[in-house]
């Protein structure tokens, strides 16, 4: 019997061995730990299994797969450079399905997180269902009423979104209005566009008719600027959406008249405005779209918040039927226009064809208000729930001089779901499309008008509560700052030179009055005799002008920022 081998000799031993058996020359070199009644060819296997580069396991098949238990949890298996510390028992024989167990447990431990859930797309069946019409359209009605509808997806599908909701009129985006680049509509989308209303008669039921479809401008398009650069990207974009227009076949075009605040005068930017339509109309790409200026709600520096700038704008452009005025209800309430009734709405139109013209008047946005009368707000709300009330619109719908005219719904549409989420129901379009129709003709003294009427007032008390509240706040803190009491600020009667912000302002105004070509540019040469530099009298005209723009209200409440600049 050969003597025992001490401990600490086993590896030499091994070396010994190796001489005559391969096998046993990698057994020895990997399994120092494993105990010698393990077979060879497990061993192999082992030696195989960890360090052989291993093929990734499909994460399809990982599912349900275990890894061995006689594989510890806190063992590095991904190959890290780590030393995988000896094992003092021992280790049993790995098979193929346990070899694939310890790599689907690695790839587990290195994806934790689940693979991202691809949507599942909907069926034909499903998008038939969710274009069902709401409800159907009126045929023979003496409104045009429709909504803004989406055109997502490509400018050929807001028909049957129009379609979809009842409506005889829609409006849409024929791009981005947010966004100053946009790819080019394809021909393709322009004949779907003209073929589906051709189909569903938004085109060429009557000869000659104008066809109820009012897109709306980008919000980004200023084209009454002064900066040379910022107007040219203003013109290309209301360019090409006119291009885009005679494209489909649409003759009607809707832009918000812009902002003065960048102009020497409120004058000069409706010039300006004007200049850039002329402009436009000469483009032969443009065709004889009519370009509507759109009734604003803002005071101050927004353009066509009053008709006498609509009235300047018209009367600056040539092709006089190349013009016209989209009416928003919200907008010209809030500006202090007051449409409550049939008799009001009577004389705020009556002073729309004496100041503009009623010819003029070629679109209608159709919005309540959850803002008072003059508050200058622009916030819109669902038929009947605002400050105009179901009134207002019973005498819209029932004013003969606005049949025929596009009136277009602007209303908030989105809900709630069962989840939380906010989504859009479009359903609620239709439901007022329907609305307003029933109107024509009722009587606002009977019972059935009177419930309609309460229902909807009450439906939007506590908005129209909450925003009373902010217009209170706000016209008490404009009070205060009137009288010189509000936000720390002292009321100023003199500056340190004896002169008053209203001095400074009526010395602008009548240097302008006697100077009209260039606010106070003609004494140029004069400051220069007396060494006055050249920056120094274009910064002075500049004061001159900007105070010249702001009324006195809006010179007493901004007294100290005045005097600053």
């Amino acid at each position: 019997m050969p003597p025992e081998t001490p401990k600490g000799k086993k590896r030499a031993t091994a070396a010994v061995e190796s001489e005559s058996s391969p096998r046993s020359a990698k057994k020895a070199r990997r399994t120092e730990h494993v105990d010698e009644e393990v077979f060879e060819a497990d061993v192999v296997e082992e030696v195989v299994t960890r360090h052989t580069p291993k093929k990734r396991t499909p994460k399809s098949k990982l599912k349900g797969t275990a890894a061995p238990a006689s594989i510890d949890n806190g063992e590095d298996l991904a190959g890290s450079p780590r030393k995988t510390p000896k094992r003092k028992s021992k280790v049993p024989a790995v098979d193929e399905s346990k070899a694939n167990g310890v790599e689907a447990h690695n790839d587990a431990e290195e994806a934790e997180t689940p693979a991202k859930v691809k949507r599942k797309r909907k069926t034909k069946e499903e998008k038939e269902a969710e274009m069902l019409p709401f409800a159907p359209r009126t045929v023979g009605s003496k409104l045009l009423l429709g909504a803004h509808v989406s055109a997502a997806g490509g400018v050929q599908n807001a028909v049957l979104n129009s379609v979809q909701i009842g409506g005889n009129a829609f409006a849409l985006f024929l791009k981005s209005q947010r966004k100053w680049e946009n790819p080019p509509l394809q021909e393709s989308q322009c004949s779907a566009f003209r073929s589906s209303c051709t189909e569903h008669a938004y085109m060429g039921a009557k000869a000659g008719a104008t066809p109820p479809i009012v897109p709306h401008g980008s919000y980004l398009v200023n084209l009454a600027h002064p900066d040379d650069g910022r107007v040219a990207q203003a013109y290309a974009s209301y360019l090409d959406d006119l291009a885009r227009c005679h494209r489909l076949g649409i003759q009607l075009y809707n832009i918000h008249p812009g902002n003065a605040g960048a102009s020497a005068s409120r004058a000069a930017a409706l010039a300006r405005l004007a200049a850039q339509l002329n402009r436009a109309h000469g483009d032969p790409s443009t065709g004889s779209v009519v370009t509507l200026l759109e009734t604003m709600a803002a005071a101050g520096n927004t353009l066509g918040g009053t008709f006498e700038d609509l009235a300047a704008v018209i009367g600056g452009v040539r092709a006089q039927a190349r013009v016209g005025v989209c009416l928003d209800t919200c907008h010209v309430f809030a500006a202090g226009y007051d449409v409550r009734g049939r008799e009001r709405l009577a004389a705020v139109l009556d002073e729309f064809d004496r100041v503009v013209g009623l010819r003029f008047l070629r679109a209608i946005h159709l919005n309540d208000s959850k803002a008072p009368l003059g508050s200058a707000r622009d916030l819109h709300a669902n038929i009947g729930t605002g400050f105009l009330g179901l009134r207002a619109f019973h005498a819209i719908v029932n004013e003969e001089r606005l049949w025929g005219v596009p009136m277009v719904l602007e209303t908030p549409i989105e809900v709630k779901d069962a989840s939380g989420k906010e989504v859009q129901d479009k359903g609620i379009w239709a439901g007022e499309i329907k609305l307003l129709e029933s109107l024509v003709g009722m009587d606002v003294e009977s019972e059935e008008f009177k419930a309609l009427e309460s229902g909807l007032w009450e439906k939007g008390r506590s908005e129209r509560e909450r925003v009373q509240k902010q217009v209170d706040k706000k016209e008490e803190k404009d009070k205060k700052v009137k009288d010189g009491k509000g936000n720390g600020r002292k009321k100023v009667t003199k500056s340190e030179n004896g002169i008053t912000v209203k001095d400074l302002f009526a010395k602008a105004k009548g240097k302008l009055e006697r100077d009209n070509t260039s606010a106070g540019k003609g004494n140029v040469k004069d400051k220069r005799k007396n060494g006055v530099k050249d920056e120094d009298v274009e910064s002075q005209n500049a004061t001159y002008t900007q105070l010249a723009m702001l009324s006195d209200e809006e010179v007493l409440r901004d007294d100290h920022e005045s005097l600053e600049h």
